[in-house]
Order: structure tokens, then sequence, then C-alpha cells
């Protein structure tokens, strides 16, 4: 009678561990997820999300495409062009200036500015730049900065002439590299920025585009050199990756370090990702 029911409890006890060990691996197998928990892909654990595979500059586009749309409603400036200077100004948000100062568009001190500064080595060692709250202060900013005298030829084009902004910025001294208007309308065609400018109603008279950069010329301080702003070309442009150097970028397009350096106005071998870089004459 012993021997019976110390069988009885030994086979008892097995069987509640077997069922036990069956629950436990049941759960490992088919595991249950809170309503708003990530779900985990046991075979592909890194997995890329769609944005990551975009570049720098497409993930600038569609971060600041808003805020340009609503500039271009309230200024009259091309969302095209607003988003093609961010992109080449500040490196596609990446440039030190860009995310230290929120200074998108490289715009300088003047001296009826009374916001923050930083300095940094540009055309010349420690010129002083504008220090903005935000990255929307800075769209601002760049429009209300183009309402100035110089720029007002620009504002006689049609919003959808992004090509003849380009020229006329570059005419009017906004930026001192002679292929500034070539590297805009580049970056405009490349990813397709002018779709942004697209809907408005208003009919605002086309203007040549001969005109316009004469009278952009005009408004150039005297001290000021003037440039001959030529027909665009076809540009190629290259963004830095992580890992990037010089030496890399001049083997892979077969073009000098120096060459890169001169075209692209560069004082030191020190790259960043996301920086654009013109990789062809």
């Amino acid at each position: 009678m012993k021997n019976t029911l110390a069988l009885l409890f030994v086979l008892s006890v097995l069987t509640s561990s077997c069922g036990l060990l069956k629950k436990h691996n049941s759960a490992s197998v088919n595991p249950v997820y809170k309503p708003n928990e990530p779900i985990k892909s046991p075979d592909k654990p890194n997995a890329i999300s769609p944005s990551s595979t975009k570049t720098s500059a497409e993930i600038y586009v569609d971060k600041f495409k808003h805020i340009a749309i609503r500039e271009m409603k309230n200024y009259g400036i091309p969302a095209s062009i607003t988003l093609a200077q961010g992109i080449l100004e500040s490196g596609s948000g990446n440039s030190k200036l860009a995310r230290e100062a929120n200074n998108h568009f490289g715009i300088k001190c003047t001296s009826d500015w009374t916001g923050g500064k930083v300095f940094e080595d540009d055309d010349k060692e420690d010129e002083c730049f504008r220090v903005y709250k935000s990255a929307e202060e800075s769209f601002r900013d760049h429009s209300e900065f183009l309402k100035r005298k110089r720029y007002a030829a620009l504002f006689e084009l049609n919003k959808n002439d992004y090509r003849g902004w380009a020229s006329g910025l570059k005419a009017a001294g906004y930026a001192t590299n002679p292929k500034y208007a070539d590297l805009l309308i580049s970056l405009v065609e490349r990813y397709n920025l002018n779709r942004f400018d697209q809907g408005e109603i208003e009919n605002i008279p086309v203007v040549k585009e001969e005109k316009v950069l004469s009278q952009a010329t005009n408004n150039i301080p005297k001290d000021k050199p003037v440039v001959e702003t030529k027909k665009a070309t076809a540009m190629k442009i290259y963004e830095v990756k992580s890992g990037d150097t010089l030496t890399s970028v001049s083997k892979q397009f077969m073009i000098s370090v120096e060459e890169l350096k001169i075209l692209n106005e560069l004082e030191s071998s020190s790259l960043f990702p996301g920086q654009l870089l013109l990789v062809s004459k």
C-alpha cells in the first residue's frame, strides 16, 4: 500500500512538471505582445527602416518642405530655391553651423543684427554668423534677408522660374562660389524640388532672365566684385558618407584633391557626412 501511494505521488509530480515545461516552451515559441509594444522580427533584429535608405538631402527635404512652401506663400521665394540653398549651405543640416547655431543658409551678421552670434572661418578667418533658436527661425530670416534691395529684381521673376532665381542670387552676390547658380539648379533637378513650386495661382509676369540679372547686378554694393553669370551646366554632386576623405573621393571620381578643394572652395581637408561636394568641372 505504501509503495502504491509513493508511486502515485511520483507520477503526479512528473505530470505537473511536464505541464509547466510545455507551457513555458509554448510561450517562448509564440510570445504575447502588448498592444503598443513594437514587434521585432526574430530573423531580422536590425531591419533597416525605409527612411534610413534615403540620402541626407532627401531626409532634409522631407523635414523642411512644409516650411519652405509656407515661406514661398508668404514671401514669394520659390520653395525649390529655399530647399536647394538649405541643402547646399547646411550640408543637408549636417554642418556645424546648422547643428550648433540653427543657421541653415550661411547668413552672416550685419550691422542691424541683434541676435546671437558665432564665429567661424569662411571667406576670412573668424567671420560672424547669425545664431537662431530653431531651424524654422532660420528659414524665416532667410526670407526676410532676401527682401533686401539688392535682391529686389528677383521678385519680378515667376515663382516657377528656379533657374532665373538661381542665376539672380549669384549675380546679386549671395555667394562667392562662381558655380553657385549651377549648383542650385543641379540640386533642384536632382531632387525634383520644383514640384513644391507648383499650385501657385497668382499671375506673376515673366521677366526675361537677362533683365533680372542686369537689375540684380546693379543692386550689388560698389565694393562687391561682379562675377559674370553664365548659362547653367550639368553638375555632378557627391554626398559625403561616413568614413569618406578627400583622397578617397578624389580616387572615386578621378579628380585630384587640389581640384576638389578649388571646386568646393575648401580651406581644410576635413569632411562631414551629408556634405555635398562638386566632383565634376
